[in-house]
């Protein structure tokens, strides 16, 4: 039985993967063309995301004390110790392998504390401050044109309680196309399709308010909260 006969079994993956962020740049450009014409696919996409954003739920932030560090710094570089010490130093080792697999757990529980997060384009050809008119909320925005993706750092703000921001792309009187949610992270990267890259220049970033997992329709259904202009650099 081939694939084709699952469509919908496919477009789970896509989804899938599209949220988790792990389709390269020409399939994303592509989902995100269907994502505005099928609501079907907007569905299963948005159940992804709101199950994806439900799995830190019940994760309170944790500041390890500065005592843990210097804690496997002595275990990792005890100095060597004598044949008749075998037995302690193996335990010490195996003390020293569970503290590294704690940091390693830590880290891929809470990202944010070992991840500084995508690094900002050195030269972007192209760069916008998406803010609102209280300076509430405000969204830089650097295009990379080397990997062709949108680099955002939310400097103030956040999402209204149960809601996403989503970052749409306005060209001339054209409807918004959208670029994509906004982590919860202050700093991401998002990428651009081929079809949208022409139409940064000059055009306009607006962020709306929106269910979990985006707009359900592929246009604005909530309030928007920011705009503004794409500039050359």
């Amino acid at each position: 039985m081939s694939d084709q006969d699952h469509p919908e079994r496919d477009d789970r993956v896509l989804a899938g993967e599209y949220a988790l962020g792990l389709l390269p740049a020409e399939e994303a450009a592509a989902f995100e063309a269907r994502l505005r014409e099928e609501p079907d696919l907007r569905a299963l996409y948005a159940a992804w995301a709101e199950d994806l954003a439900g799995m830190t739920d019940g994760i309170a932030p944790v500041t390890p004390p500065d005592s843990v560090l210097a804690g496997i710094e002595s275990r990792l570089f005890k100095p060597a110790r004598p044949p008749r010490y075998r037995g302690l130093w193996l335990a010490g080792l195996a003390g020293a392998a569970a503290a590294v697999a704690a940091v390693v757990l830590v880290a891929m529980l809470l990202p944010g504390v070992l991840d500084p997060g995508p690094a900002a384009p050195e030269d972007p050809p192209l760069v916008a401050d998406v803010a609102a008119e209280d300076r509430s909320l405000v969204v830089r925005a650097a295009y990379d044109g080397t990997d062709h993706t949108l680099f955002v750092e939310r400097e103030a703000g956040a999402a209204p309680p149960g809601r996403a921001l989503e970052l749409w792309l306005i060209a001339g009187d054209g409807a918004p196309v959208s670029l994509g949610v906004l982590p919860e992270q202050r700093q991401a990267k998002l990428p651009v399709g081929p079809q949208m890259r022409e139409d940064l220049a000059g055009g306009v970033l607006a962020i709306s308010e929106e269910p979990p997992g985006g707009s359900p329709t592929g246009a604005p259904t909530g309030e928007v909260l920011a705009t503004g202009q794409i500039t050359n650099t």
